[in-house]
């Protein structure tokens, strides 16, 4: 991948010809340390100016805008997508919605209300990102893993993944799931546990199906309150049924490439 830097990288950003990470043959990601270094250096030589009658912010980052040739359909209503942020043909933003500079969102993806992708997280082709689906960012330090959400996915309402967490392909995560790097996650199915840490973020497996759990904690004092801590529990992996009930709905995206 070329290096480049300021507008120039910018640019290539929002052309989809640079990313920060980018995913192998073999299923890995190699992270583009380089280009968070570059966009925190335009931050950070960046002034804060005046956009509009309402709005003032970092000069370099403006909201975009869109045009028919782009195939991207944001639909009125509060939504925004900063400078030097990708979304592919096909993506429909439903307001309001926001999605941060350096992220890359993939062909025919939603993103529904009051989602939120955040800098520089890695979203796939056809994923559909729920009503108050937060993903996070991450701009520092540099050298930390963005949240990647591959292709197909399906991640419901009021969800929460942070801290680098990697989403396998056709994964499921059921409405109020919260992950982060060092959550605990119990599969259910093959009787091992997933752990992660910031250094080596936590793996959703491919098309498994989360819901939100809890666990006992440890020791007299918890034990005798009856205290838990939230997890997430794979319950099952992707089968006919599952599949009909995240089905994407066509009418809704015109222009999606097919799979």
């Amino acid at each position: 991948m070329k290096t480049c830097k300021g507008m120039e990288l910018l640019d290539a950003l929002e052309r989809g010809e640079v990313r920060v990470a980018e995913r192998a043959s073999d299923g890995s990601w190699t992270i583009h340390a380089w280009v968070k270094e570059e966009i925190l250096a335009l931050f950070r030589s960046s002034p804060v100016v005046q956009q509009g009658p309402s709005f003032r912010d970092k000069q370099a980052f403006p909201v975009r805008s869109w045009s028919e040739q782009d195939g991207v359909r944001v639909v009125p209503g509060g939504s925004a997508v900063r400078r030097g942020a990708y979304l592919a043909p096909g993506v429909v933003c439903m307001p309001p919605m926001y999605v941060n500079v350096g992220a890359y969102v993939g062909a025919g993806s939603m993103i529904d209300s009051h989602a939120l992708v955040g800098s520089c997280a890695q979203i796939g082709e056809r994923v559909h990102l729920s009503a108050a689906a937060q993903i996070g960012g991450v701009l520092e330090p540099a050298n930390a893993r963005p949240v990647i959400v591959e292709d197909e996915c399906f991640v419901g309402g009021n969800t929460g993944i942070y801290e680098g967490v990697l989403v396998r392909k056709g994964a499921v995560i059921a409405a109020g799931v919260i992950i982060t790097a060092s959550t605990p996650v119990f599969d259910l199915v093959k009787h091992v546990e997933l752990r992660g840490t910031r250094e080596h973020p936590l793996e959703i497996p491919e098309r498994a199906v989360l819901v939100p759990g809890s666990r006992p904690m440890g020791g007299v004092w918890g034990s005798a309150k009856g205290l838990h801590a939230a997890c997430a529990l794979i319950v099952k992996y992707r089968d006919d049924k599952t599949d009909r009930a995240t089905a994407l709905e066509s009418a809704l995206r015109e222009g999606i490439p097919s799979s």
